[in-house]
């Protein structure tokens, strides 16, 4: 998908939070470049919506539209006066009600960036890492069986 443009991006949000919360979205809503491990975020304090570029340039557009839907639910959430935070009763349940996404998937572009694999000797268990770790301290969190690194 191409990345819209700043007026694109903020009629998309507008139609969004109308056809799936029946409210308007007054506030603004921007592309921020330095975010890197999620696909948005809301900042109540400035009552703003960032979404992270790279969702829109390397995902089909109902990946860009269920990270809006979610950050729709914290924006709405805050300015009624409810529990907008992830570990709140009624932002998951206004997750529910919406079909939003409770998290983004990860960037295909950040995913290969693992240099280390290792597996559980009894289990087969794989442990994709990007730093190397001492194996004489970790085991596998799924059986406790001992590590070893595959080349």
């Amino acid at each position: 998908m191409d990345l819209l443009n700043e007026q694109e991006l903020v009629t998309m949000v507008e139609q969004l939070s109308k056809k799936y919360f029946n409210k308007p979205f007054v506030d603004t809503v921007t592309y921020n470049p330095r975010l890197r491990t999620t696909g948005g975020r809301y900042i109540p304090s400035k009552r703003r919506i960032e979404l992270n570029p790279k969702y829109a340039l390397e995902f089909e557009k109902e990946e860009l539209i269920g990270i809006i839907k979610h950050e729709l639910c914290h924006y709405h959430l805050h300015i009624e006066g409810k529990g907008y935070k992830h570990r709140d009763k009624d932002f998951r349940e206004l997750l529910k009600k919406t079909g939003s996404p409770r998290h983004c998937r990860p960037l295909p572009s950040l995913e290969s960036t693992y240099r280390y694999h290792y597996e559980c000797k009894d289990c087969q268990q794989s442990f994709p890492r990007k730093r190397k770790i001492n194996l004489s301290r970790y085991r596998c969190g799924k059986c406790h069986g001992k590590l070893q690194l595959i080349e």
